[in-house]
């Protein structure tokens, strides 16, 4: 839910701070103090088009800030963390307009697209005005508000169509793949037959041209690698017989080892030395036996040179068209083979494939219908108790149709195509609500809807303009519906009518000071006696009138209880 708004520089509202509670919130004020201003704040905060004629004469911005207070998992939090917002201490949106047009949004201390306001809006709060009917105006969501009444029934109707649904089309695919241009299919695959053959003619190891260009480096050079060798163990060990007069290392270090072992029984550092001496003569006799070893096993053999420098050139020739790495040739080459596969499909499968599609269709078809059969049963049940509703909202002659039409295309959420209809008079004919209704008369019947719908998934409801031309007994009952929609959402209502003003669980009123502006104590929440004299302008027009506030007092008393201590 919307624990705050705040909104500077915004139309008349120079700066203000709504703090908004669970259930029913009511924002009243006398016209033109700046009520539809918090509605249009709240749109900005939600994606809504900036305009720049909404920031405040001789401001360069406008700025609207929102923090919401969401459970963890919430679509809304999910979207907002995805975009990269800090979401710790709850969720924080910010739009800013510019005087010339331009606009920035943040959300959880991050700038952000504008269109991710929009998708986080969608989940967090949905706008019930004469513009913002966004619900009723997208007939895709006429079907949802159906299926959403229509309980697990027909969830599980829905469920079982779409299994259907998306196993034929993808049988369709396949099937249309495998019978598509036959000649380029046999041209492909002909190019992967030649490929895995030249492949497998080469037969490449995985990590081979890393062990290939070692060995040519190594033929390339054995002469001077095998000389080297060999110099090195002749000093080591003392076989060079060019050298005269030169003790061979290992002698050298036996000799050094024996010296010391004569004294160093009287000095631990020198015994310590001397060891290191001695390990020093194992491991030089040791190196000196591998060297000779090393030398030994050198081949000298222009012919398996050769022989490795042609091997590595057919390898690269492989690498230069499958692969940077033979693990990447041997990778390709599984995955042609299983294209292959697909490729030399044979016409026994074409048919089995066919079949499937075939059954599939009218598995859909069979499954759709029953979804379709369901949601009119839904829809019967919905249009009814929807009637009811606006029975109580100065309504009681309009008539809502709940229109399934079957036998259209199948598409992937039925056979049918849903419309909610209104006939707003006797003997008209229902037509599309969004065209058929005012827009005092489309926020009623979006009432109507979410108080018969409601299911928690979208915590905040805003209505502007839902009481336009209603009053009296009717406007109790429009109040009561709203307190009704409030046990299970929050519900903020701008409303310039006493009775609705009274079901309020925080009650707002936004006043203008005296330069016309809306400043930061020009929005606050009105209790006891002040609610009472708020609630007596709203029904009498002066906030002192002995009789309008006995009106208020008795009209609080009916619907809220002990009022004078809240």
């Amino acid at each position: 839910m919307l624990s705050r708004i705040r909104i500077q520089r915004l139309g008349v509202i120079e700066d203000a701070e709504l703090e908004l509670a669970p259930g029913l919130n009511v924002i009243t004020g006398e016209t033109g103090a700046g009520k539809t201003m918090v509605v249009q704040g709240l749109g900005l905060l939600l994606g809504a088009r900036a305009d720049s004629g909404l920031v405040r004469a001789g401001a360069g911005t406008a700025v609207v800030e929102g923090e919401a207070q969401l459970p963890s998992g919430h679509p809304a939090m999910q979207r907002a963390e995805a975009a990269g917002a800090d979401t710790e201490d709850g969720l924080i949106l910010v739009r800013t307009v510019t005087a010339e047009g331009r606009s920035r949004a943040h959300v959880g201390g991050r700038t952000a697209p504008v269109g991710v306001l929009t998708e986080i809006g969608e989940h967090l709060v949905a706008v019930h005005g004469q513009a913002d009917q966004w619900r009723l105006r997208q007939p895709e969501q006429h079907r949802l508000l159906l299926d959403q009444f229509g309980g697990e029934q027909l969830a599980a109707a829905l469920t079982a169509y779409q299994e259907s649904y998306d196993a034929w089309q993808q049988a369709r695919a396949t099937l249309a793949s495998l019978q598509g241009d036959t000649s380029e299919r046999l041209r492909r695959a002909e190019m992967l037959r030649t490929a895995l053959a030249e492949i497998e003619a080469v037969d490449p190891q995985e990590g081979e041209e890393d062990a290939l260009a070692a060995e040519e480096e190594r033929l390339a050079h054995v002469d001077g690698l095998l000389r080297g060798a060999d110099e090195a163990h002749a000093l080591i060990s003392g076989t060079d017989e060019t050298v005269e007069d030169q003790r061979p290392v290992v002698e050298l270090l036996g000799a050094a080892a024996q010296a010391l072992a004569q004294v160093s029984e009287h000095d631990p550092e020198l015994a310590e030395l001397a060891g290191r001496v001695q390990e020093l003569g194992y491991l030089a006799s040791d190196l000196g036996a591998d060297l000779a070893s090393y030398a030994a096993g050198l081949d000298v053999d222009p012919q398996r040179l050769a022989e490795v420098q042609q091997r590595r050139a057919t390898v690269t020739g492989l690498l230069r068209r499958y692969g940077q790495s033979s693990a990447e040739v041997l990778a390709w080459a599984r995955q042609a083979a299983a294209e292959l596969v697909e490729l030399d499909v044979s016409d026994e499968r074409i048919a089995t494939l066919t079949e499937e599609v075939t059954r599939l269709e009218q598995e859909t078809l069979a499954r759709g219908a029953e979804l379709c059969r369901l949601r009119q049963a839904a829809a019967e049940q919905l249009q009814e108790r929807v009637g009811e509703e606006l029975a109580h909202l100065a309504m009681g002659n309009a008539r809502v149709v709940v229109a399934v039409t079957p036998g259209g295309q199948p598409h992937r959420h039925g056979l049918d195509d849903v419309d909610i209809q209104l006939a707003a008079n006797p003997g008209a004919p229902p037509r599309t609500v969004t065209r058929a209704a005012s827009g005092g008369e489309l926020s009623r019947v979006m009432l109507a809807l979410e108080v018969v719908c409601a299911d928690g998934e979208v915590p905040t409801y805003v209505f502007d303009e839902v009481d336009a031309g209603v009053g009296g007994a009717a406007a109790l009952d429009l109040g009561a519906r709203l307190a009704r929609l409030a046990r299970h959402a929050q519900v903020i209502v701008v409303t310039h009518l006493g009775q609705v003003a009274a079901f309020a669980d925080r009650h707002l009123v936004v006043r203008k000071a005296t330069d016309g502006a809306v400043t930061a104590s020009g929005v606050h929440e009105v209790t006891g006696e002040e609610r009472l004299a708020e609630l007596a302008r709203m029904l009498g027009g002066v906030s002192d009138s002995e009789a309008a506030l006995q009106h208020a007092a008795e009209l609080l008393e009916q619907h809220v209880p002990g009022h004078l201590t809240r």
